[in-house]
C-alpha cells in the first residue's frame, strides 16, 4: 500500500509500481488539509496501478523515476509479441538486470550491446536467430580489430558471447522456443601476459619515482594489491597492531563498491618496507583524507591520471622496460613465491580461492614453485648415489 510521508517539510508519496518502490516529493506542505487532499490522490493512483491504467506522467510530470519506468514499460510492449526482434528483448533484458550490476559492468554490458550485438543482430526476431549466425558472428568478432588496431583477445570476445548466450537463454525461456545455443565452446584464453619487474628495476622505479608517490608504489609492488583497491583504501581498514592491510572495498568509476569475490575479501600481511611505508604516509594524508592514498585536497584517486602523469613518465624517465601497472601485482606473487613462501598463503595474499592460477601463471618464472626443473630428484640422486649412478652397488636388489 502507499503511504504519505515528509520531507524537508513537503509531502511524500512512498509506493510500488511495475515492483519498483517509487518515492515522489509533492508540492504540498505538511499540513492536516493536504493530508487530506492528497490521500484522496492517492487512492485514485492505486485503483489506477490496480487496473493498470496508471500513467505516472499525469501525476508526476517530471519524474526522472517516471521517465525510467515508461520506457521499460514500452520495451514489455515491444517484447510482447510472439517473437520480438533481438534489440527490443536486449534493451528489455539490460533494463531488468541492470540494478544486479556495479557501474563499471553496466557500462560493459550496455557498449557491447550497443558496439557489437544490436548493429549484428538488432533486427533479426530473437526466434529466428540460428546457431550458424551465431558462429558467422563470433567469426567477424575473431577477424575484428579492437583499441589500436590489435584483434580482439579471446577473453573479449568470449566475453561478448556470453552476453548474447544470456540473452538467447531467457529469450527462449520465455517464448518457449528451442534455444540455438548448443554445443558452443568458449575461444581458449590466451596465456596471461606477466612481465614482473626485476628487484633492481623495482629499487629504480622506487627511487625515481615523485616523492609524494614512493609511498604508493612501495605498496603496490609489495602487497599485489589491485589498482581499485588500493585507491578505495581507508585508514580503518590499515591495522599497524597486527601489521595486517584490510581489503574490504575497492574503488570502481569513482564509486566505492564491495570487493569482487569472497576471495578478494582478504587481509594482507605487511612486510616491513610496506610498514614503513603505510607509517609514513599516515603522517602525511592520516586526518587529511579518510583515503590512504589520495590528491593534496584530499580526495580519492583519479587511476587514469596517475598511469599517464605518474606511472608511465616514470617508466620512461627510467628507462625501465614500460608495462601496465597491473604488473606490480605479478611482481608481489613472483617475489613470494621465488622466496619459498608457501603457495597456500600467497594465493590468500592475492585474493586467489585456490592455488591453481599461481601454478599456471607463474611458475616458467619460479622454478622452484613446481620443481619441474629437476633440481630436487637431481639432489636425491647425488646424496644417494653420488655423481654416477652407474657406481650403486651390484649386489643391491631391486625391481
Amino acid at each position: 500500500m502507499a503511504s504519505i510521508n515528509v520531507r524537508r517539510g513537503k509531502l511524500v508519496v512512498d509506493f510500488r509500481y511495475q515492483n519498483k518502490r517509487c518515492r515522489e516529493q509533492t508540492i504540498f506542505d505538511d499540513t492536516v488539509a493536504n493530508r487530506r487532499k492528497l490521500t484522496k490522490i492517492v487512492e485514485r493512483m492505486q485503483a489506477e496501478i490496480t487496473l493498470g491504467t496508471f500513467n505516472y506522467s499525469d501525476y508526476f510530470p517530471n519524474s526522472k523515476r517516471g521517465r525510467e519506468l515508461s520506457a521499460v514499460a514500452k520495451l514489455r510492449e515491444a517484447a510482447a509479441a510472439d517473437s520480438p526482434t533481438f534489440e527490443s528483448f536486449a534493451q528489455l533484458w539490460f533494463e531488468e538486470r541492470v540494478g544486479e550490476w556495479r557501474k563499471s559492468y553496466q557500462q560493459t554490458v550496455r557498449y557491447t550491446l550497443d558496439s557489437k550485438l544490436i548493429p549484428e543482430l538488432g533486427q533479426i526476431p530473437v526466434s529466428e536467430i540460428r546457431k550458424a549466425q551465431i558462429m558467422e558472428f563470433r567469426a567477424k568478432l575473431i577477424k575484428a580489430k579492437g583499441r589500436h588496431g590489435k584483434p580482439l583477445s579471446h577473453a573479449r570476445i568470449n566475453k561478448v558471447m556470453s552476453f548474447l548466450r544470456m540473452i538467447l537463454i531467457e529469450a527462449s525461456d520465455r517464448y518457449e522456443f528451442t534455444s540455438p545455443w548448443v554445443n558452443i565452446k568458449p575461444l581458449k584464453n590466451e596465456r596471461v601476459d606477466v612481465q614482473p619487474f626485476s628487484m633492481s628495476e623495482i629499487k629504480r622505479f622506487i627511487n625515481g619515482v615523485r616523492a609524494d608517490f614512493k609511498n604508493y608504489y612501495v605498496v603496490r609492488f609489495f602487497t599485489g594489491m589491485r589498482t581499485g583497491e588500493i585507491d578505495g583504501l581507508t585508514w580503518e581498514n590499515v591495522d599497524f597492531k597486527n601489521r595486517q592491510i584490510l581489503v574490504r572495498q575497492s574503488r570502481v568509476l569513482d564509486e566505492i563498491v564491495d570487493t569482487k569475490t569472497d576471495g578478494s575479501f582478504r587481509h594482507i600481511d605487511m612486510n616491513q618496507p610496506v610498514f614503513e611505508a603505510l607509517k609514513l604516509q599516515k603522517s602525511q594524508t592520516h586526518g587529511v583524507s579518510e583515503f590512504v592514498f589520495c590528491s593534496p585536497e584530499g580526495k580519492p584517486l583519479q587511476h587514469r591520471n596517475v598511469t599517464q602523469r605518474v606511472w608511465y613518465p616514470t617508466l620512461k624517465y627510467l628507462g625501465i622496460k614500460a608495462r601496465k601497472p597491473y604488473q606490480t601485482r605479478h611482481t608481489a606473487a613472483s617475489i613470494w613465491l621465488a622466496a619459498g613462501e608457501n603457495a597456500e598463503w600467497v594465493a590468500r595474499q592475492l585474493g586467489h580461492s585456490n592455488t591453481q592460477m599461481l601454478f599456471k601463471v607463474y611458475s616458467r618464472y619460479v622454478p622452484n614453485l613446481t620443481r619441474q626443473d629437476g633440481s630436487l630428484v637431481e639432489s636425491i640422486l647425488e646424496q644417494n648415489f653420488g655423481h654416477n649412478v652407474s657406481n650403486v652397488n651390484k649386489n643391491s636388489s631391486g625391481d
